[in-house]
């Protein structure tokens, strides 16, 4: 039971157990073996669980910014509300807005090493540190004076 209540986006291990809880039904049953009551029962707490004398601060969505109310989000309802809230602070100039739009880290965490989204940041090999070695790609050719001297296509 509890693994199939898990399955639903939106509810989770301890949310599936108090539902379970609440309406007294056994948390090792299979789904299968449900009547039609306790489907309907499950399903009536699943969608309104403030009804059924769950805590406000069980739930997901508290003090909803639009509406003020106490909400429990399930299924698709998640990402929709959560792109609308990013949406909302990138509008309103919000620092959070701004750190969103630049793909940094949003809740204070460090950055210097860190949330790297590219390559590997590290010491970089060869400059002025390194030697050259003679006829090396970084050091000059030597210019022979006989080829230099005569011009190209003509013979002496």
């Amino acid at each position: 039971m509890i693994v199939g209540l898990t399955q639903i986006k939106g509810i989770g291990h301890s949310f599936a157990t108090a539902i379970l809880d609440t309406l007294k039904i056994s948390t090792n049953s299979n789904i299968g073996n449900l009547t039609e009551s306790d489907v309907q029962s499950i399903e009536k707490l699943i969608t309104d669980p403030i009804n059924g004398n769950f805590p406000a601060w069980f739930l997901n969505r508290r003090k909803d910014i639009e509406t003020g109310a106490d909400l429990h989000l399930l299924t698709s309802d998640i990402p929709f509300t959560l792109r609308n809230d990013i949406e909302r602070e990138r509008i309103t100039a919000s620092w959070r807005g701004y750190r969103h739009l630049s793909g940094l880290k949003v809740r204070g965490q460090r950055t210097r090493t860190s949330g790297r989204k590219s390559g590997a940041v590290g010491v970089a090999k060869g400059g002025m540190s390194a030697p050259v070695k003679k006829g090396s790609a970084g050091a000059p050719a030597a210019v022979s004076t006989d080829t230099a001297a005569a011009p190209v296509g003509k013979k002496e």
